[in-house]
């Protein structure tokens, strides 16, 4: 017996196309509201932060706050460029470490079976349950006796074994990847490593385009207190945060600080974020 299934369009209502926008509409005002009020704070003068109930737009704006905060980092003995190719260099080798290994990682677990390979699974799973202060004791140790402290080494290796790109990679391959091209590449005599990168990354793009993202937000903001102690060693957001903290007079400051910190990754997020909804929707469906 033939089956027959026809294609139905379910339909909406104008009205419920409506009370989802406003619904949708209503969320993203909710969720903006922070980030709006911290942009506000930026550019009021020193008396309006302090005003009681606190006002979301500022009565006089001014760009005093802006400017004290780069008189204050000119002060610096360590330049301001050195803190900036501090944090540039921890996100961009950190970011590309995690991608590398990530990758490799997870193409193997995703197209090659080998005994132990769910076992592995379970446990990449398992490891995304974890806070990361849970790990700041046990990882300090480790740094400490591999002699790290004070180096590069002690934020960017770490980045590269975070669990969560293998996790992400390892799903967007099993559905993404086709069993037949790969076959088809070995056939005409393709290595293992030509089929990973010049087959494998290019249609996992959005995926690791994503995991740059979430390390490059993870990244940027790292301080570094614990494993950086010389001074020209430190990134930026260190540097930032030492100069707002002079107590109630460099309230306006530390509100520019809030808002150039949270600016660089918003952006990248902004630029990118069709690619991060398309790896996490893909992500989303768990494999054999």
């Amino acid at each position: 017996m033939r089956l027959r299934i026809s294609n139905r369009r379910i339909a909406r209502s104008t009205a419920g196309d409506v009370a989802i926008l406003i619904f949708l509409g209503l969320g993203a005002v909710y969720m903006a509201l922070p980030m709006f009020y911290a942009i506000c704070q930026a550019f009021k003068p020193l008396n309006e932060l302090f005003i009681f109930p606190p006002q979301f737009l500022p009565r006089h704006p001014t760009l005093s706050n802006f400017s004290d905060l780069f008189l204050l980092m000119a002060q610096s003995w360590v330049p301001v460029s050195r803190y900036l190719f501090n944090s540039l260099f921890i996100v961009a080798a950190g970011s590309a470490g995690n991608v590398i290994l990530g990758s490799l990682c997870a193409y193997a677990l995703a197209k090659h079976d080998f005994k132990g390979r769910n076992l592995i699974n379970n446990l990449i799973l398992f490891s995304l349950m974890f806070a990361g202060s849970v790990l700041v004791i046990p990882r300090y140790l480790i740094i400490s006796f591999l002699g790290w402290i004070n180096t590069y080494a002690a934020l960017v290796v770490p980045a590269w074994g975070t669990t969560l790109g293998v996790f992400l990679m390892r799903n967007f391959i099993t559905h993404m990847v086709h069993d037949s091209l790969l076959e088809a590449a070995r056939i005409d005599g393709a290595s293992e490593w030509y089929i990973h990168w010049r087959i494998v990354m290019p249609i996992v793009k959005p995926a690791w385009l994503t995991l740059i993202i979430l390390n490059f937000q993870q990244l940027w903001g790292d301080q570094g207190g614990m494993f950086i102690y010389s001074e020209e060693l430190k990134p930026l957001p260190y540097a930032l945060g030492q100069i707002i903290g002079g107590g109630v007079g460099r309230a306006g400051v530390a509100a520019a600080v809030s808002v150039i910190l949270m600016a660089v990754p918003i952006t990248v997020f902004v630029i990118n974020q069709t690619k991060i909804v398309q790896t996490m929707g893909t992500s989303g469906i768990t494999g054999e």
